[in-house]
């Protein structure tokens, strides 16, 4: 399979680079597009680049693949399908996208919203009906949370819907605030190092699952989904819980970022520079054997060396800024 390239991926198509030059004039000339539309042309523009690179760091979509994009009815996965159809028309190869739905048939969900979607943009879609929801509300206790078991089943059923519709990867639409979540909550909670993985292949060997979301920030999708007008669908089963850890870890995040703009990036980046013989997992760096060879290590001691940190800005904020 060819490996996808880069600038291919990332650089704009000429369709839509006429479109911000065109945005560009009209602008100059006083009239045309407003302030709202050129901030939309520019948040497309980020949100193609970012994961036309995620896709390129990764290898996640190859030559022939067949890919399909789990679709919730949030704002995440209509913002992963839409920007994977756009990158689709410009790709250095081809590819086939299939949005798949679970219908887990909780009370009042909108069966119609997403199949309307799908059909007004014609996508190839398949909807799989499956009554997790009876299933997870008789297993866990009222009160407790049902993620947990809600995700397994989820998944068993997404990966036999992939064999049978015949997909190469399985495209979900967590995005860079996830990913920095899961490995906060496993850190606080779990006492281990884990997150979100781009790209891994699952427990059985057969599946390949993505996330080409993953270098997009959260507000990212939200304001597209906004800008596009995706018909969003709530989720009435774990959406509606209060008081999820999950919860608590996203708003210490948002917190820290209003205080401290930038610690969401850095901690994320940091998750893609783990110096693993400065941690203390004997798994994967040999601590026991570790000896004196007399030959310099440009990884020994000298990484404990304080390394300069830029000194964390508190941005003052007026009530209403806040609110």
């Amino acid at each position: 399979m060819n490996t996808v390239t880069s600038p291919s991926w990332v650089a704009e198509t000429t369709d839509a680079a006429a479109s911000f030059a065109s945005a560009d004039t009209a602008v100059a000339a006083g009239g045309g597009k407003s302030k709202a539309e050129r901030e939309a042309h520019k948040l497309e523009k980020r949100l193609c680049r970012e994961v036309g690179r995620a896709i390129t760091d990764f290898n996640m979509i190859e030559e022939g693949d067949r890919v399909m994009v789990c679709m919730s009815g949030g704002k995440d996965s209509y913002t992963l399908l839409d920007i994977l159809r756009k990158l689709q028309k410009r790709a250095p190869i081809k590819f086939e996208i299939v949005a798949v739905n679970l219908d887990q048939k909780q009370p009042g969900f909108p069966e119609h919203v997403l199949p309307g979607y799908l059909d007004s943009i014609g996508v190839e879609y398949h909807i799989e009906n499956q009554d997790t929801y009876s299933v997870v509300k008789r297993v866990v206790p009222e009160g407790k949370t049902t993620c947990s078991l809600c995700s397994r089943l989820r998944r068993a059923i997404l990966y036999s819907v992939a064999d049978a519709l015949k997909c190469t990867k399985v495209a979900l639409g967590h995005h860079r605030d996830d990913i920095l979540a899961t490995m906060m909550l496993n850190l606080f909670y779990g006492g281990r190092m884990k997150g979100m993985p781009p790209k891994l292949v699952s427990d059985d060997g057969k599946h390949v699952v993505i996330r080409p979301l993953c270098y997009v920030p959260e507000r990212d999708t939200r304001s597209w989904a906004e800008y596009q007008q995706f018909p969003i669908i709530p989720c009435n089963l774990c959406g509606s819980q209060d008081g999820l850890q999950r919860v608590a870890v996203n708003e210490m995040l948002r917190e820290w970022e209003k205080k401290h703009p930038g610690r969401i990036e850095s901690m994320f980046r940091a998750m893609g520079h783990v110096v693993t013989t400065h941690m203390m997992d004997p798994k994967l760096h040999d601590f026991k054997n570790a000896k004196a060879t007399g030959i310099a290590d440009p990884n020994g001691d000298i990484a404990f060396d304080d390394e300069p940190l830029p000194v964390p800005q508190v941005v003052q904020r007026s009530r209403s800024s806040v609110e």
